[in-house]
């Protein structure tokens, strides 16, 4: 780690303390957690005996926490468990399980249990405490279109001068150069830890930004229109050269315009079906090698034979690794990579036979059926309720429109999931801000059902657009 990562990532929390004093803590808390995402630096992190790193993931989560204790104590007394939280609850604890039923010990356990609690259970807190209504929702989605268009002029200059960011920045590279180019040119990379992480991002504040836009809910940023600033932020979005997030973004807006022009909320839970059916059917050993040859024929004749390789290799690779996850299916094999699948050279060193590209896989691998179940319920069952409490009819509203926005996205990543292990923390502290909303009541809900759902829209649209 060079010197310039250590200052950045020690000066994070004192500017996170300076940003609760500068500005009201919602703001704060916004700024400081996608900040740091977007920002500091990869592969950087202080270790400390018995607690988990001081890395990019944690940093936000730490100095939101402490100052949160020093400036807004109060907050914490908002938060009463439900049922919502069960899910998260359990992802949370689950290596614990995973290591005592591997052998692995009490403190191996507990020390997995309180990375995995770092990693995914305090942005979910956070969301669960700072973003639990319409308001932090919408101020949440706002700022993940802003934090969208800041990256827009990172891109495009790693567009057009090859990923050095980091490199200038850092003063190192934290991934393999080659992996930056594709189709005939390079496509960014900036603070992330790889060109697909960028390109899921700016998907989602893609997708967020048309939304906002079209239901009204903001005219300008900056005193610019947003008619200018969506179109911007799209065509760097495709720039980025990321072949699954233009599906992913093409599917969100299938999502979107459908609940728009035919009511309906049918294309969004179909998706997340469709994530549970796939994770069941391939961790029970059901998706045959003749299902896989058609998949690939079909994706090879939609796109081209070095997209169609690539999930050749993923489909291969995952084979090996759901038949080695199948003899430990309830909680995994716990950690230090006991999940992978080896063969021995003729001096009995091991021999990594598979890669592991799937977050889902390597959950199933790890954690097993508790671990894939428990974070695919802790981030899309509350999607699936904000849809029964809130039909499509009232997606358009814009005090409505942020949540489904938001929520969307979250659905779309975890079906990124199924392909690549792209950490965001700012989904589970989506998804905490959507269960905190859920589990306030149904107040708000039977207001807008009642006989007169939309008769605030005026004053709501004059009010999104001061």
């Amino acid at each position: 780690m060079t010197p310039q990562a250590q200052l950045a990532m020690l000066a994070w929390i004192p500017l996170l303390l300076y940003l609760f004093i500068r500005f009201p803590v919602q703001k704060a808390v916004v700024i400081g957690f996608i900040g740091a995402w977007l920002f500091l630096p990869q592969k950087a992190a202080f270790s400390f005996v018995g607690f988990p790193d001081y890395s990019r993931v944690s940093a936000a989560s730490y100095g939101i926490l402490l100052a949160t204790c020093i400036f807004d104590v109060g907050r914490f007394h908002s938060f009463k468990f439900g049922w919502l939280d069960l899910p998260m609850l359990i992802w949370c604890v689950c290596p614990l399980a995973s290591s005592l039923s591997n052998g692995l010990g009490l403190y191996d356990g507990l020390s997995q249990t309180l990375s995995q609690t770092v990693q995914w259970g305090f942005p979910y807190f956070l969301g669960r405490i700072y973003f639990n209504d319409f308001k932090g929702l919408r101020l949440l989605a706002i700022a993940i279109f802003l934090g969208g268009m800041v990256y827009v002029p990172l891109c495009l200059f790693e567009i057009r001068m090859s990923p050095q960011l980091h490199n200038i920045v850092y003063g190192y590279f934290p991934h393999s150069f080659l992996q930056t180019m594709r189709y005939g040119g390079f496509r960014p990379q900036v603070f992330m830890q790889h060109g697909l992480a960028v390109g899921v991002w700016m998907m989602a504040a893609t997708l967020v930004g048309i939304w906002l836009w079209q239901a009204g809910v903001i005219k300008k940023v900056w005193g610019i229109p947003m008619g200018w600033l969506v179109p911007l932020l799209l065509i760097t979005f495709i720039l980025c050269k990321s072949t699954g997030a233009w599906l992913l973004c093409g599917f969100g807006l299938i999502i979107l315009f459908a609940a728009r022009w035919l009511r309906t909320a049918l294309p969004l839970l179909l998706l997340i079906g469709g994530i549970f059916f796939y994770q069941s059917y391939v961790a029970m050993g059901q998706f045959t090698p003749q299902q896989q040859d058609q998949v690939i024929s079909f994706v090879s004749q939609m796109t081209n034979e070095e997209r169609a390789g690539s999930l050749e290799f993923r489909f291969d690779a995952e084979q090996l690794l759901g038949e080695k996850a199948r003899q430990r299916i309830i909680f995994g094999w716990g950690g230090w990579n006991r999940n992978r699948v080896y063969d021995y050279n003729r001096w009995g060193e091991p021999i990594d036979l598979t890669i592991t590209d799937s977050f889902w896989m390597i959950t199933l691998g790890n954690r097993g059926l508790v671990g894939v179940f428990s974070i695919t319920a802790a981030l899309l069952l509350p999607v699936v309720i904000l849809c029964w409490r809130y039909p499509a009819q009232y997606w358009f509203n814009p005090k409505v429109a942020p949540a489904i926005a938001v929520a969307v996205t979250v659905t779309l990543y975890m079906n990124d999931n199924l392909i690549n292990s792209m950490f965001n923390p700012v989904f589970p502290l989506v998804s905490g801000g959507i269960t905190g909303l859920l589990l306030q009541g149904t107040k708000v809900h039977k207001k807008m059902r009642g006989n007169r759902p939309l008769v605030a829209r005026s004053s709501l649209m004059s009010k999104s657009q001061q």
